[in-house]
């Protein structure tokens, strides 16, 4: 059978460094002791999943004696995302099952194009029309992972304060509000609510993602202001499903979640 061409240029860098990994008689968990890092990272570069950071790169080349090869090449693959979050971007797209859960707003791949661009404006205080119409079209292009209606299997899981922070105004919200609700009712996602009833709950601290892939190991990445962090340590990326589990079985079922989510759109429709 004729082996699948790289279609991307990540892809093409994985397989280049597929290529000249078995070219130096190296297994994957052979290279990663030299890089200094976990055989599951170069698992994903080379599957096209993920870049490696410059360092890596510079370490990549001196393992393979490909001459900073691997470090130029990488300087020519610019990420459209924030540093700390291009990585998740990259497996984002290659999920077969993503779990979200968010505090306070709701998250990227469910923006509206108006939600979004309330949240730029909101971010970056001396914008120009054109840097935020760039960003919000490269979340645009981020939420087209939820145009298959299979795959990913997406659960999201929002605390209530996402539902009743307004951003971008009222008639924003309840856009918003409404096309979650309508992809939950559609079955596009699983929804659940974290009612304030509830009070402490295991996310409450922030954000996370967690990802399951087909063919190679799972990843989780959290973020707050500016920072973002991307694991794929067994221990920790399970230690995160259990944390998410757990909050999970304090949220509303999915038709409660539902109506409080269609109650609350309607609730910024109405405001004056």
């Amino acid at each position: 059978m004729t082996k699948k061409q790289p279609s991307t240029a990540r892809q093409k860098y994985g397989d280049e460094l597929r290529r000249r990994r078995l070219a130096a008689n190296l297994t994957q968990e052979a290279l990663s002791e030299e890089v200094v890092c976990s055989p599951t990272l170069i698992s994903h570069i080379e599957a096209g999943r993920r870049l490696p950071n410059p360092d890596d790169a510079t370490r990549i080349d001196q393992a393979l004696g490909t001459d900073g090869w691997f470090a130029r090449w990488l300087k020519d693959l610019e990420h459209r995302y924030a540093d700390h979050f291009a990585e998740a971007a990259e497996l984002e797209q290659q999920a077969a099952e993503i779990r979200q859960f968010a505090a306070l707003l709701v998250p990227g791949v469910l923006q509206t194009q108006a939600y979004a661009r309330a949240v730029f404006r909101a971010y970056h205080p001396n914008y120009t029309a054109e840097d935020v119409d760039r960003r919000v079209v490269n979340r645009t292009e981020r939420a087209r992972i939820l145009d298959n209606p299979a795959h990913p299997v997406v659960w999201t899981l929002l605390d209530e304060a996402v539902l009743r922070r307004t951003v971008g105004g009222r008639h924003v919200m309840a856009e918003q509000l409404t096309k979650i609700a309508d992809m939950a009712e559609a079955g596009r996602l699983r929804l659940h609510v974290l009612p304030f009833t509830v009070g402490a709950h295991a996310l409450m601290e922030g954000m996370v993602s967690l990802m399951s892939f087909t063919d190679t190991a799972p990843a989780a990445y959290t973020e707050g202001v500016l920072t973002g962090r991307l694991m794929d340590d067994p221990a920790l990326v399970t230690e995160g499903r259990s944390i998410y589990d757990l909050a999970l079985s304090e949220a509303l079922p999915l038709q409660d979640s539902l109506a409080l989510t269609r109650a609350v759109a309607e609730e910024h429709s109405h405001e004056h």
